[in-house]
């Protein structure tokens, strides 16, 4: 067989149509456009949004960019160097600590861990997300970085705060779901 000798499967090719091509054929004369009229002419018709000439959705509507994605988990960012200053050597930090010593807003919300500044203290770390970088810091110097699980509750994602017992009974591990 040579490149010659291929050819399309019978029917799977079909002639295009060609319109306005005179008036005997299908889209002859005025080629399916009507008479007369916007739609006939060459460039005819109004831009994507042209509402009959009243005033369009997208311009009476507030000019904003984009949308809000309802599934986005944002967190509230701690530095090391905060850390450093904050806490003494052996301290135990979580999201509820972190809220009384006034370093982030809300406990219920996503806590990250950013690596930027020193550590020199031993630190036991809890928190939704770690850098590489700070997760590298804290254990450098013994202590230690605990992921915490982000479970998203509504539209917002949020931390649920349930005792441990109740979480596990609300969301029972994997390997029990599948029985």
């Amino acid at each position: 067989m040579r490149l010659h000798d291929l050819k399309p499967t019978p029917g799977s090719r079909k002639k295009k149509i060609r319109a306005a091509r005179g008036i005997s054929g299908k889209r002859g004369k005025t080629a399916g456009r009507g008479t007369k009229g916007q739609g006939a002419r060459s460039g005819g018709g109004k831009g994507p949004y042209f509402e009959g000439g009243q005033l369009p959705l997208v311009r009476r509507l507030p000019f904003k960019r984009g949308f809000n994605n309802p599934f986005k988990v944002r967190y509230q960012e701690v530095n090391t160097w905060l850390l450093e200053s904050t806490f003494e050597d052996g301290d135990t930090v979580d999201p509820v600590v972190l809220e009384e010593k006034g370093l982030i807003r809300d406990s219920a919300y996503a806590v990250a861990i950013l690596g930027s500044g020193d550590l020199t203290k031993k630190l036991t770390v809890k928190a939704n997300r770690f850098t590489k970088s700070a997760k590298e810091k804290i254990e450098a110097k013994g202590g230690t970085a605990e992921e915490l699980p982000v479970r998203i509750t509504g539209i917002h994602a949020r931390v649920r705060k349930l005792p441990r017992e109740e979480e596990l009974k609300r969301f029972p591990p994997m390997a029990e779901r599948s029985e």
